[in-house]
């Protein structure tokens, strides 16, 4: 019940704990396949190998964000549903001392909390693939360098699953993880092309409790209940977009009442004008999304989102991180 995938995981958190950017690399090799596929947010996008992902992303930001601390709210594991292996997936924050630029963000030397979700894919004892994505956007914000305007949702530091009941370190009933696969499964098969025909509030009624809590990135945020999620971030959202085409999940894996997918990308779609306060264009734009769930009963109850939204900023024309950089007077160079 995926419990040796868990260990190779947990083992490398446990190594990685105290680590610093010169051992770094080491320590990653020691856990991943030497030809490691990792993938990461803009400006990281796809490496090859741990000394690569050290070189261009945990170095730098230990050396930014020192005595780091990974902070885990969930932790799960499953079989992937439309594609190959065992994934390994855990969301959380990391926490640490913001004491250097990072990628021409300005240090305020305060604490911030850098929001997380990784999935790795084991095989072997190894490590072989990763899909990581920090919410750049959000620690930018905490830093007082806030690129974007007014968001639709709340801008929170947000927090685990209510019971604080995700970290599934043990096996689970097979049968709880189908359970929730299934419904994440039926409430993809509604979401569909936007087009079910029901009024946006009776759609989302039949997979989610009205009570639900949808935990947004920075640049939108968060909402709650049925009600408010449909005003202030799906209908919005709906009426921003068209021609949106499924391209599909790379991973997709649910264990107890928790589940969750990536894509590379999910899906495209043009933007009519409006969204983030941007104008219009005709571009069938990339969204990289990671979902994560947690199902109470026979409905979902919370949705943790992560969108690379500077990934879709840069689509559009801006670099958030180069203009944000001139702004706090900071070098930047993405990474090599």
């Amino acid at each position: 019940m995926f419990q040796s995938e868990k260990t190779v995981v947990r083992d490398l958190y446990a190594a990685m704990k105290g680590a610093g950017a010169d051992d770094i690399a080491g320590i990653l090799a020691d856990h991943t396949a030497p030809d490691w596929h990792w993938r990461g947010m803009h400006p990281f996008y796809e490496r090859r190998g741990a000394a690569d992902v050290a070189a261009a992303f945990w170095g730098p930001l230990l050396t930014s964000l020192t005595r780091l601390q990974r902070r885990e709210d969930v932790f799960f594991a499953g079989r992937n549903s439309v594609g190959e292996g065992v994934w390994v997936v855990s969301m959380g924050h990391l926490m640490g001392l913001f004491d250097a630029p990072w990628l021409g963000i300005a240090a305020t030397r305060k604490m911030v909390m850098l929001r997380y979700c990784e999935f790795n894919c084991v095989e072997g004892g190894r490590i072989t693939k990763t899909m990581l994505h920090v919410d750049i956007p959000h620690l930018m914000a905490q830093a007082g360098q806030n690129p974007f305007g007014p968001q639709t949702g709340a801008p929170i530091v947000q927090p685990g699953p209510i019971g604080h009941g995700g970290m599934l370190f043990d096996a689970q009933p097979a049968d709880v993880g189908t359970q929730t696969q299934d419904l994440i499964d039926a409430m993809c098969s509604d979401l569909g092309t936007w087009a079910l025909g029901l009024p946006l509030e009776e759609e989302l009624a039949r997979t989610w409790h009205d009570d639900m809590i949808w935990w947004g990135p920075a640049g939108i945020g968060a909402t709650y209940t049925i009600e408010r999620y449909a005003k202030q971030h799906s209908g919005p959202f709906r009426a921003a977009f068209y021609d949106r085409s499924f391209t599909g999940h790379e991973a997709r894996v649910s264990e107890g009442h928790f589940g969750g997918f990536f894509g590379w990308p999910n899906f495209t779609a043009k933007h009519r004008g409006g969204f983030m306060g941007l104008p219009a264009n005709d571009k069938d734009c990339e969204f990289r999304v990671i979902d994560i769930y947690r199902r109470d009963g026979d409905k979902l109850a919370e949705n943790w989102i992560f969108i690379d939204m500077l990934y879709w900023l840069m689509q559009q024309g801006d670099d958030v991180l180069a203009r944000m950089a001139a702004i706090a007077g900071t070098d930047y160079a993405p990474p090599g």
